[in-house]
């Protein structure tokens, strides 16, 4: 059994509820990723992807230097252990919807699992695979 833990990503970008659109996108750009999970302390409390600024912000009119994370973000979070199957988190990913996984252990952030790291570690000839495996073109 392959575990999230021998393939998530230790790389995280938090932010607070209260930081900007902009700040978010600022941070994504320079950090050449796509989300950010939203935290209040050490509680994750939703996950803010480009597209959720894109869609739910710029689409909508609201002012990305004044709209606070909090206004757009996705509160259902879903979460995984990194003791978890992969295959587990896969069908976790399909029955929700989402693309990411933040990686709790008792409740603390410790990494998160997209569904891109899934295809670069179950199924590494996919053409998901290889636009997950290469360098940002930003």
């Amino acid at each position: 059994m392959t575990t999230v833990g021998e393939f998530m990503t230790t790389r995280l970008v938090t932010m607070a509820g209260s930081d900007t659109l902009t700040a978010a996108a600022q941070e994504m750009r320079d950090s050449a990723i796509g989300d950010v999970v939203v935290t209040d302390g050490d509680n994750v409390v939703g996950i803010v992807t480009d597209r959720d600024i894109t869609v739910r912000g710029v689409a909508e009119n609201l002012d990305p230097n004044t709209t606070k994370l909090d206004q757009i973000t996705s509160k259902d979070v879903v979460t995984v252990s990194q003791y978890d199957d992969a295959v587990a988190a896969a069908d976790l990913m399909r029955t929700y919807g989402v693309r990411r996984l933040p990686v709790t252990e008792d409740g603390r952030l410790i990494g998160l699992v997209s569904m891109g790291d899934l295809a670069v570690e179950r199924e590494p000839q996919s053409v998901l695979a290889d636009v997950s495996a290469d360098d940002p073109n930003n």
